[in-house]
């Protein structure tokens, strides 16, 4: 809305008091909206202990994990069988020092207690090559804040993240996405200057004035950092790549503290044309191998779109997980929004993933998000389209396919639904479930999507999709999920038991909703 020059200071008041008045009722049914729809239950003030049941490290490199858990704080932690090379906070549930210097398996019991309670659970170290045993999780500032990151938003985002209590589900890293580098030919001071040093080094634009603190403020809260970069000369936005600067480039990341890389294909193209699918893997292959070589542990994602169908060969080039198609947040709605279509292509490729190697359908853009289609405009992000039905879909599909789940929404501004949906301990045990499968398709048509993700001990998720536009019931058969004998269902999203079955798994649904569930067998 355009103001004339006419206005007064007060009159721009009066105008806003006007606006918000009328606009209010409408924010408030907005709100009271999503309340209505939070199905999570909160936690209650005992412990429970979260996060995978394994993870990977390798030998002798520096090692750092932060025990999730809810609950009254404060909380008291120990941990049965730590090894000596290892050190554990007992008041903050940091893990922190060394990997041993042996490959193996170390089988740990983490323990929790405080005024209501205490909590264990089983906990699997295993040293060795393979990193990232679960899928990833955490947050990417890309959806939210394009080329405008800042290291104070990196900051915060990892403030956010313990006070939020996403931290205390599992959620661990948190990732700067393109533009923290200098870009060649740039007006703006902040990011302008040469590139790298006399030496070849690469240089962080005037945004990011201290990487190595930056790093260390995110170790202090158990948390670990991601850094982005382009095998070809340019990042997508336009920022210095690694092309011909690889080596360098992994061992500053590393020097300066980095967990994660995410290495995009940018640029690359037009530097080498691919004419064969080794064109496509020997940019990756020569990231994988150098990261390898490191004394740090680094997850490795593999950002390159699908092309040549990059599933197939992942694992080969050290990568811990892979993106199967496009920009997420690029796709436009159709007869059904954008992330639909995304995981519908990512579902295909179940037998692909694994311990240590995922499918990456890309992030989790719920709550305030940018606009992906403008994003060289700065405004405000804006609270998601999606129906609440739809996020609940959204968050289920990603955790049936064992996806990274990475949320790429404003972390200054996380609401009560939207933690609801990204913090549901049954939910996201089933996307980092040990067994490391990826599920099914059992059926896709234009009415209903059905998923199912094998787990441990002999139990089974389901997800039943409904894909129309008005409620309808759906229902899969034992039959069709390879099952016999008698289950007890849990509804994972209310976290309440949901009865017996012998037969099928039938639920009313509401549209583009989701009926969730997790099937145990009676013996």
């Amino acid at each position: 809305m355009r103001i004339p020059r006419s206005f007064t200071c007060g009159a721009l008041v009066i105008a806003a008091i006007l606006f918000s008045l009328f606009t209010l009722p409408t924010r408030l049914a907005a709100a009271d909206e999503s309340a209505q729809f939070i199905l999570t239950p909160k936690p209650g003030p005992e412990p429970k202990i979260n996060g995978p049941k394994v993870y990977g490290a390798r030998p002798g490199h520096p090692f750092l994990y932060r025990i999730p858990c809810t609950g009254l704080r404060p909380l008291q932690f120990s941990v049965e069988g730590l090894p000596a090379s290892l050190h554990l906070d007992a008041g903050t549930g940091i893990i922190s020092g060394t990997a041993p210097q042996s490959a193996g398996e170390y089988p740990l019991t983490l323990h929790a207690s405080n005024a209501r309670g205490s909590s264990t659970r089983l906990f699997k170290l295993v040293v060795g090559e393979a990193l990232a045993l679960t899928p990833p999780m955490g947050w990417n500032d890309w959806y939210t804040y394009y080329d405008r990151i800042t290291e104070k938003v990196v900051r915060d985002a990892a403030d956010s993240m313990i006070a939020s209590g996403m931290a205390d589900f599992g959620y661990q890293y948190i990732n700067i996405d393109d533009c923290w580098m200098r870009k060649p030919g740039a007006k703006e001071p902040a990011l302008a200057g040469p590139t790298r040093s006399a030496d070849g080094t690469i240089l962080p634009n005037g945004r990011f004035p201290d990487l190595p603190g930056l790093t260390a403020y995110i170790h202090a809260r158990g948390l670990k950092a991601g850094i982005y970069t382009s095998p070809g000369p340019l990042t997508c936005g336009g920022f210095e790549g690694a092309y011909r600067h690889e080596q360098a480039d992994a061992r500053q990341f590393a020097d300066w503290g980095f967990d994660f890389l995410k290495y995009d294909w940018c640029s690359y193209g037009k530097a080498a044309p691919p004419k064969s699918r080794e064109d496509y893997v020997r940019p990756y292959r020569l990231m994988g191998g150098i990261l390898d070589k490191l004394d740090r542990d680094v997850v490795f994602n593999l950002c390159q779109y699908g092309m040549s169908q990059v599933w197939e060969w992942g694992a080969s080039v050290s990568g811990n997980a892979w993106r199967t198609t496009g920009d997420l947040g690029a796709e436009k709605a159709k007869a059904l929004p954008g992330f639909y279509q995304i995981g519908f292509a990512n579902a295909e490729h179940f037998a692909n993933a694994g311990p240590g190697h995922w499918n990456d359908p890309d992030y989790i853009l719920i709550g305030v998000i940018g606009d992906a289609f403008h994003s060289e405009r700065d405004v405000p992000p804006e609270r998601t389209s999606l129906t609440p039905d739809e996020q609940y879909s959204y968050m289920s599909m990603w955790s049936l396919m064992a996806s990274p789940l990475f949320f790429s929404g404003d972390m200054s501004q996380l609401d009560p639904f939207t933690l609801n949906v990204l913090c549901n301990s049954e939910v996201i045990d089933i996307d980092q479930d040990v067994l490391a499968k990826q599920a099914r398709i059992v059926r896709k048509n234009p009415r209903e999507f059905i998923l199912a993700k094998p787990l441990e001990d002999g139990e089974l998720a389901v997800g039943l999709f409904n894909l129309a536009r008005t409620k309808a019931p759906l229902t899969v058969s034992w039959a069709d999920l390879g099952l016999a004998g008698s289950y007890r269902l849990r509804d994972v999203w209310r976290q309440r038991d949901a009865g017996v079955e012998s037969h099928a798994v039938t639920a009313t649904v509401d549209p583009h909703g989701v009926a969730f569930f997790r099937l145990t067998p009676v013996h």
